[in-house]
């Protein structure tokens, strides 16, 4: 089978079509023939990773596509189920297994390529406002990076699924365009104003209950100024740095904020599947009426991977990059 892998860890020069063997299904396992693959920042990231070394893995962490082999016991996932969900490699590929507890049934009303730009982003922005970050009805949240994959996902969930007053900061009128159009409350270009600031005012000086953080170390101290008494604030990414120079930890005490941090990518298959169980059950069947809705920036041919790491690289999209084996 054709798959994209790399000759070395480095730029978009070293990445590589290539022929593979079809994988073989472990136990509880599925074989999936993709149709579609969603590129995300940890691809372009193992593609980067100098720790790695020969034979370099298949890349690509999400998909969508038909069930060809089921290995496990749950007979619902026949052969022909339309499915999409999270690998650990190998999505960049023809064929991919998937622990087939971790399989999303796709919605009959969405394509593969709309199904590929599901599971990251959208099990991402489920576990950061819900199970870490335990967003409850009419709560207020701060999403950074909002016209992002995970960012449009966020705003999507905070608003059908809790009715939360969004605050969505951008750095392009065109991804704030994005944020307001999927539900939105405030939007913040943080080229033209101080996102703490524009909340204080909103809020009437009492903040937010939930933090969205993809940035790290230089929204550090806007953040803090921004939380609300028992804000949940959680680190997803470190875009604007890893290390912070000086913290005080009395404010933290003082406004009794729960700081964590998290990575969807290195948790257990046990984890995802669980937290796959669960986003099936509360969010999925609002695909299905509109209520949710995949945002896809651009679909690209299976030939044109290092386009889509580029645009990725570029921080280009509104929405997810998503590389079609149908196109």
């Amino acid at each position: 089978m054709k798959a994209w892998t790399i000759t070395e860890p480095g730029g978009r020069e070293v990445l590589k079509q290539k022929e593979f063997p079809e994988p073989s299904p472990k136990r509880g396992e599925l074989l999936i023939q993709v149709k579609a693959a969603g590129i995300n920042r940890t691809d372009t990231l193992t593609r980067q990773n100098t720790s790695l070394s020969s034979p370099y893995p298949i890349l690509g962490v999400e998909v969508s596509g038909v069930v060809v082999a089921n290995h496990s016991s749950d007979w619902t996932l026949e052969v022909g189920t339309r499915v999409a969900g999270l690998v650990n490699h190998g999505g960049c590929g023809e064929y991919v297994t998937m622990p087939a507890n971790r399989a999303i049934k796709l919605p009959d009303s969405l394509s593969f390529e709309e199904g590929a730009a599901i599971p990251e982003v959208f099990l991402t922005a489920y576990q950061t406002l819900y199970l870490l970050g335990e967003l409850k009805e009419k709560e207020s949240v701060l999403i950074h990076a909002a016209g992002s994959g995970v960012g449009t996902a966020a705003v999507q969930l905070a608003r059908q699924l809790s009715d939360a007053t969004i605050y969505a900061t951008a750095g392009k009128p065109e991804k704030l365009k994005m944020a307001d159009s999927l539900g939105a409350d405030v939007l913040i270009n943080y080229r033209e104003a101080n996102f703490d600031e524009v909340i204080m005012e909103e809020s009437n000086g009492r903040g937010v209950d939930v933090i969205l953080d993809f940035v790290g170390a230089s929204y550090w101290d806007m953040n803090l100024a921004s939380c609300a008494l028992d804000a949940r604030w959680i680190l997803i990414g470190t875009l604007g740095g890893a290390t912070v120079e000086r913290v005080l930890l009395a404010e933290l005490m003082k406004k009794r904020i729960a700081l964590e941090g998290t990575l969807l990518t290195p948790r257990s298959d046990d984890y995802k599947a669980q937290l796959t169980k669960e986003f099936s059950k509360e969010a999925l069947p609002l695909f299905n009426d509109g209520r949710l809705k995949p945002v896809i920036h651009s679909i690209l041919g299976f030939d044109e991977l290092p386009e889509a790491h580029r645009q990725m690289e570029e921080n280009e999209n509104v929405g997810k990059i998503i590389l079609s084996f149908e196109y």
